[in-house]
């Protein structure tokens, strides 16, 4: 099942990757001023590359619930007229609670354009 949000996004799973690496193809829903992204679509991309490697994580255990504590974005640089990739890595995986990072990056993983820190609770 695609979330809604992803499709409007036009997320797609790159192939081949170990952790889920989501691209964004640049479009006029995903516009803020001319030629940039909104930091809303960069910000739900982010969520959604987090959501994916805590889902990967998780997979062994069946059905698990997240839910959100807490949300950080820091904004690098504008992202420009170009496909946006995104992949999160879950830096501690609790019985209670995950935090995970995620980066969205344009040219190369290494100059991202935003990165962000979440924390979610985990329901088993």
């Amino acid at each position: 099942m695609v979330i809604p949000y992803a499709k409007l996004l036009g997320l797609e799973v790159e192939p081949g990757a170990t952790a889920p690496t989501y691209v964004m193809p640049f479009a006029i829903d995903v516009v803020g001023r001319p030629s940039f992204l909104h930091g809303g679509a960069i910000g739900g991309l982010l969520e959604m590359a987090a959501v994916g490697a805590l889902k990967q994580a998780l997979a062994a255990e069946g059905e698990v619930r997240i839910k959100p504590i807490n949300l950080t974005i820091d904004y690098m640089r504008g992202g420009r007229d170009k496909p946006t990739r995104a992949r999160g890595t879950v830096t501690r995986l609790g019985t209670r609670v995950a935090n995970v990072e995620a980066v969205a990056w344009q040219d190369a993983p290494d100059r991202p354009i935003a990165a962000a820190r979440m924390n979610y609770l985990i329901v088993r």
